[in-house]
Parts: structure tokens; sequence; C-alpha cells
């Protein structure tokens, strides 16, 4: 059984779109978080996960746009916060505030966080001495998180710990588009990336009246 992993979509359909378009053949998708906040179209996203009826875990934009959780925020963040609100209808809002803080998928084989199982709104990076750890993991095979958009894996005798990455908004110096796709039978992970149309993106950015740096930002991976 192979699953596909996403993350961190933030508003980015011109992303989403490139990576469901490149993810080979799986039998499960699911989402750790973020779907909206920051990029142009979180409601886009949101159909989108809600359509496809994937599994998907709130993480702390989310909580923000739909329960107005409180969480440092900067002007850019803010600003996508505040154009999700604007955006999304009762309905879409109503998903948002329904999604767990984790769940457990594929008979408790996959759990799903956004930050770390043990703090939701802690990042934890793959590439820091010992971050990943398989202290992390209890029953599962297979952690999934996400919310610092720098994609990694490591796998353990125990099994794998992943962050699949930011579709909408990578961090990593890498601009494309992250995912990452899991074959439970062989407790193997791949990570992808691929390109999209960042220009069209940034110039959404611009239309929609968000901060420019929300786009310039795309370019480099930042």
């Amino acid at each position: 059984m192979k699953v596909g992993l996403i993350s961190d979509i933030h508003g980015n359909r011109v992303a989403l779109e490139a990576v469901l378009a490149d993810m080979p053949a799986v039998d499960a998708l699911y989402c750790a978080g973020d779907v909206v906040g920051y990029n142009p179209w979180p409601a886009d996203c949101v159909d989108e996960l809600r359509e496809r009826n994937v599994p998907t875990v709130m993480g702390n934009h989310d909580a923000a746009v739909a329960a107005e959780t409180p969480f440092r925020f900067n002007g850019m963040a803010k600003a996508g916060v505040e154009h999700a609100k604007n955006q999304l209808s009762e309905g879409h809002l109503e998903w948002l505030a329904s999604l767990p803080g984790e769940r457990c998928e594929c008979d408790g084989r996959v759990k799903l966080v956004h930050g770390h199982p043990d703090d939701p709104d802690r990042y934890t990076r793959y590439t820091y001495p010992r971050e990943f750890s398989p202290r992390m993991l209890g029953d599962e095979d297979v952690l999934v998180l996400g919310h610092t958009h720098v994609q990694g894996a490591k796998q353990f005798a125990e099994g794998i710990v992943v962050n699949p990455g930011s579709v909408g908004q990578p961090r990593d110096g890498d601009p494309r588009a992250g995912y990452a796709v899991v074959d439970l039978d062989a407790l193997t992970v791949d990570t992808h990336r691929v390109e999209y149309d960042i220009e069209a993106v940034q110039e959404a950015v611009g239309e929609a009246g968000l901060p420019d740096r929300i786009g310039t930002r795309l370019a480099r991976g930042e």
C-alpha cells in the first residue's frame, strides 16, 4: 500500500495542482495541516481536500482562521489569515474547525500531526541533530509532521519520521513544491519536488492585495 503525504499548502492552488498532477498512483492521500494562510486561494485548497476526502489535521494557520486561536504571527502571516477569513464560507470554516490535532490512519500504522507529536506548535527540523528521533514514534510505523516547511525523512528500526515539505511555501532553499510517498509494505519513503508557475502566484498575490514578499520569497524557497 502506498500513501501520498502533503503539508503546508497555505492557500497555494497552483502548487497544489502541480503536486497532485505529479504524484504517482497512491492508495490514500493525507495532509499534515495548514491548508490555508499566506497565499491567495484558501477556498480552492479547502475545496480540493474536501472533494477528495483527504484526512487532514489542523495546522496553526487553520486554527487561527477557523477558531481565532492566538499564535505569534508576523505581518505576512497575519495578512494571510485575514485574507482567508474574508474568502472562506461558513462551510469552509466549519470544516477547518472540525480538523483534529492528530489522527491515526491505515489501522494505526500512520500518525499525522502538524508540529511535534507532544507540542503542535513546536518546529521540529530533521536537519538539526537528533531532532527526528525514534522516540517520537509510538505504536505507529510512520509519523508524519509539517510546520517547518522543510522537507526531510529518517528511517529507524522502529519506523519512519517524515516531513513531506511544504506544497505552497517551501523554506529549505528549494522553491519547488514538496510532497512524499510512503510504501507501507516495504516501509520506505521517497520525497519529491515539482516545479510550478511561481510567477502566476506572485501576480495573484498582488491582485489580492497581499504583501509582496509572500510572492517574492516563493522564488527563493524561503
